[in-house]
């Protein structure tokens, strides 16, 4: 199988790398068996970036790799060290690449040497416990993880920039114009479609340097995908100029300058797009006496239709200088109109799914769905296998309304919770019941708010209900006294209301009772 020289179009798979997660540590030196938190965070993840290298030509070298992967974020560790850094990838693209999704809608185009587009964000580093320890929460027994790089499917289409564009039938003389014009040396052979990719070549004239390009195969119908023009035809969208190379000493029968020139501005007006860009004519193969004589005879019929007309001969030299010059003077004028392009910097987020709020929620046939930047990424860097994670990540959403709103929506106990899109959500049970705060109420890694059972929270419940009640003289411990005789006369009760080691004189639990009243 032939190996291409040319790629303008290539699909890219690329993933950034992941955030590096964070530690849970405790600083323990001799005499201090607990120091205090010092987890470190993890680094965050490589970014891919595209980059305008002007030195490149084709996209064939990721014809070849079409996967790109950046590198990973570093773990954090113990004593404050974060973890390192992971290296960004550059992938250098020729200058007017267009960068696309498979769907076909543009993310960027990439114009300029240097410009640069972050294509895929790597990952943030999950903090260390030591960046979460608090006022409240003095030494966590938690830590964040790393969220994983964004991965996307790209669609990399190449418009060569070019100053002047070459248009014209196959064996029209194209490439030969280049070669006397430029130090390109291209395919040159008698018979069409010699050229199979744009041939560009650097053309000076006096103070002006330019690009010229050639846009192979065309023919009637390129439009629709007839021949090779169809696939080229995007290289002369960037060109300040386009050149009608017309032979004029063509031997195929039916064919004369007028109808050439027709049948191409037609396949142009199809595409569309170029209807603005100034127009010259190259009458070529002047030097062989037939194609002379039609030069004359065609010149002033187009001359009529308002285009700069010049007979020249790749082959002889005749006329080129006055076409380089015209070309200049066109190239020369396009650029001093044309405003300074500065190298950017192209940052691609993904637009939030809730229009820019915290939230929203959203009823579905599986349940209450939560979807918004804020609530996705806290689920991504919550360990569920830590329970103090699972508080702390139940105290942020609780922090931003989400409890409320689901209870306002009508959300009942038990119902099912998604959180995150529909491939990949975490799935919880609604439980209104527990309640968020910020102290750590268990041992390490552990939250007594997700227990059925917390007593010492009902017993701070029950006293402050009676706080309300109590006589002047008593005080916060002598109601707590009170409720705890109370519940203790209540254990000991039968459900007569009388304890078991005492009975009522004349019924039937007195043992002396003969049966009357």
């Amino acid at each position: 199988m032939a190996v291409p020289t040319f790629v303008d179009q290539v699909t890219l798979h690329i993933s950034a790398g992941r955030g590096g997660h964070g530690v849970a540590s405790v600083h323990r030196e001799k005499f201090k068996p607990l120091g205090g938190p010092d987890g470190g965070n993890g680094g965050p993840g490589g970014s891919v970036i595209l980059r305008v290298d002007p030195d490149i030509t084709t996209l064939i070298d990721y014809h070849h790799g079409n996967k790109r992967k950046a590198d990973h974020g570093g773990h954090g560790a113990g004593n404050h060290r974060n973890g390192a850094h992971g290296g960004d990838l550059y992938l250098p693209v020729p200058d007017g690449t267009l960068v696309k999704t498979v769907d076909g809608e543009i993310l960027g185009d990439m114009v300029g040497a240097g410009t640069e587009m972050v294509i895929a964000q790597g990952g943030r580093g999950g903090l260390g416990n030591a960046a979460l320890a608090s006022a409240k929460r003095k030494a966590p027994g938690f830590a964040l993880l790393g969220e994983p790089g964004e991965e996307v499917e790209v669609r990399l289409e190449l418009k060569v920039v070019a100053d002047v564009g070459l248009v014209g039938f196959p064996s029209a003389g194209k490439s030969s114009l280049i070669a006397a014009m430029s130090r390109a040396r291209p395919k040159i052979a008698d018979y069409p479609f010699t050229t199979l990719v744009p041939n560009l070549g650097v053309v000076r004239a006096g103070e002006v340097t330019f690009t010229v390009a050639d846009v192979p195969g065309l023919i009637e119908g390129a439009a629709d995908g007839r021949g090779l023009g169809h696939d080229f035809l995007r290289h002369i969208e960037r060109c300040a100029a386009l050149v009608h190379v017309i032979d004029t000493a063509t031997i195929e029968p039916g064919r004369n300058p007028l109808d050439d020139l027709d049948v191409i501005e037609n396949e142009l007006s199809r595409y569309g797009g170029l209807e603005d860009r100034p127009r010259l004519v190259a009458l070529n193969k002047v030097d062989v006496p037939d194609g002379n004589e039609i030069a004359d005879m065609v010149r002033e019929d187009l001359e009529a239709r308002g285009l700069r007309v010049f007979s020249v001969s790749a082959a002889s030299g005749v006329g080129m200088p006055a076409l380089i010059y015209a070309m200049g003077e066109i190239v020369g004028q396009a650029r001093a109109d044309r405003p300074v392009a500065e190298a950017t910097r192209i940052v691609i987020r993904p637009a939030g799914v809730d229009g820019g709020g915290d939230f929203e929620i959203i009823e579905t046939p599986e349940g209450w769905r939560v979807r918004g930047e804020k609530p996705e990424r806290w689920v991504r860097q919550t360990d569920f296998g830590n329970e103090e994670a699972v508080g702390f990540l139940a105290d942020r959403l609780n922090r931003i309304g989400v409890e409320d709103q689901l209870v306002k929506r009508g959300a009942q106990e038990g119902d099912t919770v998604l959180i995150g899109h529909p491939d990949n959500a975490v799935v919880f049970d609604f439980k209104p019941s527990i309640e968020t705060g910020a102290e750590m109420l268990g041992r390490r890694g552990e939250d007594e708010r997700l227990r059925e059972e917390r007593p010492a929270a009902t017993r701070r419940k029950d006293i402050q209900e009676q706080m309300p009640e109590r006589s002047e003289t008593e005080t916060r411990a002598d109601v707590a006294r009170r409720i705890d005789r109370t519940k203790v006369v209540e254990k000991t009760v039968t459900s007569s209301g009388i304890g078991p080691m005492s009975y009522e004189i004349g019924t039937k639990d007195d043992p002396d009772w003969d049966g009357e009243e």
